[in-house]
């Protein structure tokens, strides 16, 4: 299984930009699709979260501003991210747990990065 994440660059505060992140490969079920993002010299934090049965659930710093979709017949999870602050400049992953198989156990899957700039 493999997590491709698009989206993401260089934007102005105030701006918008959407992230998106497609899973590939031999998936049964996904339970969870998240973003997280790490900024430099800090640790990495949940952004937001997309779950099957529990919907969506956001961190306090970016509810009202970012939006949490999915698509889960694609594979895909989406993060819409409006009114960016400079403190949201961070690299930015997707992350998935799922199983691979039916009845197999779930486990999380990580996609490689894609960089947020928000200048002020």
């Amino acid at each position: 299984v493999q997590l491709q994440a698009y989206g993401g660059g260089m934007v102005e505060a105030g701006g918008s930009l959407g992230l998106s992140c497609v899973a590939s490969g031999r998936i049964s079920s996904i339970s969870t699709m998240d973003w997280f993002r790490q900024a430099p010299g800090k640790q990495r934090e949940l952004v937001a979260r997309w779950h099957r049965s529990l919907g969506t659930s956001y961190a306090d710093f970016v509810k009202g501003r970012f939006t949490i979709s999915a698509d889960n017949a694609a594979n895909t999870v989406y993060l819409q991210m409006n009114s960016l602050k400079p403190e949201d400049t961070a690299v930015y992953y997707c992350g998935m747990y799922l199983r691979t198989r039916l009845g197999g156990s779930y486990d999380n899957y990580w996609g490689q990065g894609t960089h947020v700039t928000v200048s002020s």
